[in-house]
């Protein structure tokens, strides 16, 4: 249940702290995919922590995404993080990523919910970095701090 705004206020560093766990997450994804673990149930996890599926309506637009634009569901998410057989999903927290670099252009904090926008950076199993442009809205669930808004995309390059 969302946590009344007279009971609790978002901080600014209560936002940084969830992108740090965000990214955390899409490492421990990759890791346990590279290590044959159950990734999916790490998947599962992930999205349960850090998503407000089944609280409020989720508004989640993919960067790799173009038929199946937007993740209103926890089935759409998944199949996004970790690939499903006959979509354009190919599992990108399962892509080797082994670190997420962010970098907030503005954190907006106001009662129960919070937004930031800025770029975030993965790091590839060949060291390389891809920039991707991000915005994400949070509110207080229980107590801790869920995404029910997430938009990603790559960069516009005139190529």
């Amino acid at each position: 249940m969302a946590t009344s705004a007279a009971a609790q206020q978002i901080s600014e560093q209560a936002v940084i702290d969830a992108q740090k766990a965000w990214g955390e997450g899409i490492v421990a994804i990759a890791k346990t995919h590279a290590d044959g673990g159950d990734y999916a149930a790490r998947a599962t996890k992930h999205i349960k922590d850090r998503y407000a599926y089944g609280e409020t309506n989720v508004m989640f637009k993919p960067t790799m995404a173009a038929e199946n634009q937007f993740r209103a569901t926890f089935e759409g998410a998944l199949s996004y993080f970790i690939g499903q057989d006959g979509t354009e999903d190919k599992g990108f927290a399962i892509s080797g990523w082994t670190n997420v670099r962010w970098e907030n252009n503005g954190i907006y904090t106001n009662d129960a919910s919070a937004m930031a926008m800025g770029n975030y950076y993965f790091t590839g199993p060949d060291g390389s970095e891809t920039k991707v442009e991000f915005t994400f809205g949070y509110i207080l669930v229980d107590g801790d701090l869920k995404i029910n808004l997430h938009h990603s995309s790559l960069p516009y390059s005139p190529e």
